[in-house]
């Protein structure tokens, strides 16, 4: 089972949804490096359920505990171990689909490929994994951060509701949707609150930057820094899209208008190619934008089949998310600055 990413700063991780805990090893961190463990704590409380009422009210701390590779604060060069113990598991509120398979969850795949299902919660296939995911990604924005490279992500869709103001970065964390303005914000968050009352779910986007990442950071051919960051995007939970600078739209442009002509310091006038060309940074800020199907566990009942193939109803119970994109700002921010530190580290391999 693939449960490890990266090559040099590479994270693996383990647990399921309703186990004792989750957790995770992280490699390829730097020796003597001055961690802030309350800066890590922090970017897990922003993923954590129960946060406001707009996302699932499963009550866990998600409180990290190190268990390696740190000693007085600082890394030791070697693998950093850590859990996140499951505090909050309601393991009955699942005793009706365990032999039953939910529309357009990993039930059924999961069930073909091992025989073996792991029903509550959805198991290994949950989304309370990416937990793991945001401890590796808020070490790796220490990192990057003491180089000048900035990451940050924000919800710019949600439903038919697109952010239409301007983007103010201080705003984020000032909403319970992490939209980058306050007067969308507030109309996003009537739509979850609405769609959760009619035992529906919605889906969403998130718009991810990278700013400061010196051009040069990247391979060619087939490990193409959008290539990688578009992996990572899409191995998070429930994202069915990813594009990266002029994306989609694209398709209706002319090459001399999609053109990045350069200024004379190596900038670019344009930004369509998103910060990257040829699978290698180009010294402009990267930007990507991240979409994220409804939650597949809705409050209705629905058709489907059981383990026998016969036609059964099934309907959703326990505690699940209207939406999911706003707890997933920090898991996007994590997975690419796991991706960016990994390349970065993998440059600088390659100097001599």
């Amino acid at each position: 089972m693939s449960s490890s990413y990266g090559t040099i700063f590479k994270l693996s991780t383990f647990g399921e949804s309703h186990g004792i805990a989750i957790g995770g090893v992280v490699d390829g961190v730097p020796s003597n490096f001055q961690l802030d463990l309350d800066a890590i704590q922090y970017e897990l409380d922003r993923r954590k359920p129960g946060q406001s009422a707009i996302v699932t009210q499963r009550k866990e701390s998600d409180t990290v505990q190190f268990l390696s590779g740190i000693f007085e604060g600082k890394t030791t060069g070697t693998p950093i171990g850590f859990i996140i113990p499951n505090e909050d598991q309601k393991s009955k509120d699942y005793d009706h689909i365990k032999e039953v398979y939910r529309p357009s969850h990993a039930d059924f795949t999961y069930d073909k490929k091992y025989g073996n299902r792991d029903y509550r919660g959805g198991g290994r296939s949950s989304a309370r994994e990416t937990a793991c995911r945001v401890v590796a990604g808020a070490i790796a924005k220490q990192i990057l951060d003491k180089q000048g490279i900035e990451i940050f992500a924000y919800v710019d869709q949600v439903g038919a509701i697109s952010m239409q103001g301007e983007v103010k970065r201080e705003k984020i964390d000032q909403n319970i949707v992490r939209t980058a303005n306050l007067e969308d914000a507030k109309r996003m968050e009537e739509l979850i609150q609405l769609v959760r009352k009619q035992g529906d779910t919605v889906g969403g986007s998130i718009c991810c930057q990278v700013l400061n990442l010196p051009a040069g950071i990247g391979e060619p051919v087939f490990d193409k820094l959008h290539a990688q960051l578009g992996k990572a995007m899409l191995s998070i939970n429930a994202v069915k899209g990813f594009e990266y600078g002029s994306g989609f739209d694209a398709i209706e442009m002319n090459g001399s208008e999609h053109n990045d002509a350069f200024n004379p310091d190596g900038s670019t006038k344009t930004n369509h190619s998103g910060g990257i060309q040829g699978g290698i940074s180009n010294g402009m800020p990267i930007n990507m934008r991240i979409a994220f199907k409804p939650v597949a566990t809705i409050v209705q009942e629905q058709n489907s089949i059981d383990k026998k193939g016969e036609a059964v109803k099934v309907q959703g119970k326990g505690r699940h998310d209207p939406c999911v994109v706003p707890r997933a700002v920090p898991i996007v921010e994590s997975m690419a600055a796991m991706t960016i530190l990994d390349y970065s580290l993998r440059a600088n391999a390659l100097k001599f």
